[in-house]
């Protein structure tokens, strides 16, 4: 399993925190936000990791052995890209794809890889207190994530969605088997220029259309994700507290 780490993005919500460094590079726990991923992909033996830089990438780094890709249009692109500049290059079997501003337990990665779907899609079905702490409402910052009644995911990504379709909540992680990537391939090279300022959630919605099937990998808490200046202060401010626990515990 190869692990690839999106962290070219520049954290323009976190402000002053990322003004001179990349979002997954602040300290959280007493180490790199990054550092904490490198180190528990490692702890299931994952050991084939890629991270993909881009604002500061000089200062992405983690200490052990990693592999780093340069996506230099990181201002114009987006996470698909991002992912592609490794996926198009070297990868042809099993691959997991994190986001670089979360962080997770390593319980997440042994249900991950104890899953058979060809895509699967992280999703937390216990969500809600964790909103509750972010933002003080749960129905703030919402977006969809609908499953069918097959079992399999058939919508996702629709920003300030209604709770009804927000039942789980999307982490940031999804895995790819053999025939995941070649499907990530096709449907990528279909339309290279749509693909360059978008979302993950868009990449998974096309894929669906097409008529492939992406499934829930169904999580309940364990994960943090750092996307604004409130996310670090707040979380931070628990976790010193000793008060983070029961979310997430790191």
């Amino acid at each position: 399993m190869k692990a690839i780490i999106l962290a070219a993005g520049s954290g323009t919500r976190l402000g002053k925190y990322t003004k001179d460094i990349p979002k997954c590079m602040l300290n959280f726990a007493g180490k790199t936000l990054i550092q904490c991923q490198f180190d528990v992909l490692l702890s299931v033996g994952i050991k084939d990791i890629v991270i993909v830089r881009g604002y500061h990438g000089e200062k992405v780094l983690v200490k052990g052995e990693a592999r780093y890709i340069w996506n230099k249009d990181y201002a114009d692109t987006n996470m698909v890209e991002s992912m592609m500049r490794v996926i198009e290059n070297e990868a042809d079997g099993p691959c997991l794809v994190c986001y670089g501003d979360i962080i997770y337990e390593k319980r997440i990665l042994d249900i991950i890889l104890k899953n058979n779907s060809d895509i699967g899609c992280v999703v937390d079905d216990d969500w809600r207190d964790y909103w509750k702490l972010r933002f003080g409402d749960q129905q703030k910052d919402i977006e969809s994530l609908v499953i069918g009644a097959d079992g399999n995911i058939t919508e996702l990504g629709e920003m300030d969605a209604p709770l009804e379709k927000a039942l789980v909540r999307y982490v940031g992680l999804v895995k790819f088997s053999k025939e995941g990537v070649k499907v990530v391939k096709d449907t990528y090279s279909s339309n290279k220029h749509f693909f360059k300022k978008a979302y993950m959630t868009d990449l998974l919605q096309i894929i669906i259309s097409h008529g492939y099937k992406v499934f829930p990998i169904v999580i309940s808490r364990g994960w943090l994700e750092f996307d604004t200046e409130n996310d670090y202060e707040k979380m931070s401010l628990l976790y010193k507290k000793g008060e983070l626990t029961k979310i997430c515990n790191i």
